[in-house]
């Protein structure tokens, strides 16, 4: 599935996070990312303190579908069946040549309480091949 219009793509990205059947959830992400495809996320702050402390950095990294699968799964679990999250795209996604960038907003109690930034990069298909998460 190639999505040439960066709204598209980040919509049906802010979809994958917020499926509620992982048979479907794992069809999207087969759909958007590349067999190896992977996703960077950068961890919360008591994270990068902690290693920051130890002297090493600290990046959290799943690749492949099935690792993918498990990071947007427990995401599921915790944040939006968990919690009472969802996620949205508010619609601003850019896209120069292979990288799509686009905010995203999560919300509770139809409040916006936070987001975070997405750098996509695509493959030649147009698939997902790196993903650069910048909660905050």
């Amino acid at each position: 599935m190639t999505l040439l219009d960066p709204n598209a793509l980040a919509d049906r990205y802010v979809t994958m996070w917020v499926e509620p059947d992982p048979a479907m959830r794992r069809k999207i992400i087969e759909e958007l990312w590349a067999p190896d495809g992977v996703h960077l996320l950068e961890p919360p702050e008591e994270a990068r303190a902690a290693a920051d402390r130890l002297g090493v950095g600290v990046i959290f990294e799943a690749a492949g579908h099935d690792a993918i699968e498990r990071r947007v799964t427990a995401a599921y679990d915790d944040f939006v069946a968990g919690q009472g999250f969802t996620f949205r795209s508010p619609g601003d996604a850019r896209r120069i040549r292979d990288t799509v960038m686009f905010r995203w907003e999560s919300v509770q109690k139809g409040e916006v309480v936070g987001g975070g930034t997405e750098f996509l990069i695509l493959d030649a298909g147009g698939r997902i091949a790196a993903d650069h998460m910048f909660p905050g």
